[in-house]
């Protein structure tokens, strides 16, 4: 053999073993070892985790410019309040019920206290950060629920509400559609929680807004938002952070991921493109309120869908989402319905829409999982449209049971001298504002 060859041979040697080194996910994949924690897909769910986590003081701007000066600080004191209270039960019984074995309908206990949530790979990331990602979640989808019922319900019985609910109802419906439930096994697509967070949340808020009624100068032309550059401040940082929401939930820095990034751009820039061509020919004004709720509807509407469906699917999907949350919007007004600040029209119908259309326009060439009608599989739709009916069912169901049974202890809402002095120095003893003179 040449020296040539020999020495060509030889480097080959060295880079293999080299490379087997350096590389130990191609080492444990080629040894049939399960995966190992892969330090790209670490940082990216690092980062992602903090910006879902930012999104619920981002839904407290949103939610406390819509409301009264009077009310800002309880209204925003209602998203903060859940990243304690919901992220510790989470930790505690939450995540057990939501991510362990358990059945179809429920997870078991075996997680409790985070009993075995450490540092091993959960895909190829650690245990414990995956817990923690999957927390955030659940945190904003109770705040979600605060829109309906500002102003007027007692902050305590609130608390308590959304700390049960955590527990009784978003935990088992995370298990049916994230944990290997029964939805997951008929094969729903909930790329980042259509159904889990906002069909979910939007049930529970309207049932909460029919069970405490409505303030007592509803219906009212004096119930107008004081700070609207507070809700755009809202809305941009729940745009921000919704890249963590949906391209986190690719669980690592891949190519699906980017795709989830992308849709999640793209679907509310045509929300708020048609949004404010609504606006325009019903007003001839298209309002800074309304682009920051069509901001939100498009990116609700895009959160089942982030990484099923390709980027111009995004884009039509965006646009279709805004009229009917519109419509939802223009109908309610002219109904008895206090829901304050619209989730069910932002939340429940964007969600709604959002989760068909995902049954519609899922494409297996760019998710590599499956298709929807579109594109030859209609059952897909039809799969769709029964995860919507059985999680709003559930969700509104049970929130009920919850609200009753609370009502027989305490009164769900503030005194009817509270509500008018405003909750903020009623309930917190501050004020949003000083007003000297």
């Amino acid at each position: 053999m040449s020296t040539a060859r020999k020495t060509i041979l030889r480097n080959a040697f060295v880079l293999g073993i080299v490379g087997l080194v350096a590389s130990p996910d191609v080492a444990s994949a080629q040894a049939g070892a399960p995966p190992a924690i892969n330090q790209a897909d670490t940082a990216w769910m690092l980062v992602a985790t903090a910006l879902v986590l930012l999104m619920t003081p981002a839904l407290a701007f949103f939610y406390g410019g819509l409301v009264r000066s009077k009310n800002a600080l309880n209204t925003m004191m209602m998203s903060f309040v859940s990243l304690g209270f919901v992220g510790i039960l989470w930790a505690l019984v939450g995540y057990s019920l939501a991510f362990s074995t358990g059945g179809a309908w429920v997870g078991d206990l075996s997680r409790v206290f985070l009993r075995g949530v450490n540092l091993e790979p959960q895909g190829t990331i650690p245990h414990v950060l995956f817990m923690a990602y999957q927390g955030t979640f659940a945190i904003i989808t109770a705040a979600l629920i605060s829109g309906a019922i500002v102003e007027r319900m007692r902050f305590s019985v609130y608390v308590l509400f959304i700390s049960l609910w955590s527990i009784f109802v978003y935990s088992p419906v995370a298990h049916w559609v994230w944990g290997g439930g029964w939805l997951a096994k008929w094969g729903a697509l909930d790329f980042a929680g259509g159904t889990v967070v906002h069909v979910n949340a939007a049930a529970a808020a309207l049932v909460a807004a029919i069970v405490v009624g409505k303030r007592q100068e509803y219906p009212s032309s004096g119930l107008l938002p004081h700070s609207v550059p507070l809700t755009l401040l809202g809305a941009g940082l729940l745009w921000f952070g919704w890249f963590g929401f949906n391209a986190g939930s690719a669980l690592a820095a891949s190519p699906i991921a980017g795709l989830a990034f992308v849709t999640t751009m793209l679907a509310p820039a045509a929300t708020l493109l048609v949004w404010t061509f609504l606006d325009a020919a019903r007003s001839r004004k298209p309002t800074a309120v309304g682009a920051a709720t069509a901001i939100v509807v498009g990116l609700v509407a895009i959160t089942p869908a982030a990484g099923f469906i390709s980027p111009m699917s995004a884009i039509a999907l965006g646009a279709i989402a805004a009229v009917p949350s519109y419509l939802g919007l223009m109908v309610r007004v002219k109904t008895s319905l206090d829901d304050s600040l619209d989730v069910v029209a932002a939340h429940g119908i964007g969600g709604t829409v959002g989760a068909l259309l995902t049954g519609i326009l899922a494409e297996k060439s760019w998710n590599g999982l499956a298709d929807g009608a579109l594109f030859g599989n209609p059952k897909q739709l039809g799969i769709q449209a029964v995860a919507v009916l059985a999680v709003a069912v559930y969700s509104g169901v049970v929130s009920f049971v919850l609200l009753k049974v609370i009502s027989l202890v305490t009164p769900l809402r503030a005194t009817d001298k509270d509500e008018a002095a405003g909750l903020d120095i009623s309930l917190h003893g501050e004020e949003a504002y000083l007003h000297e003179g």
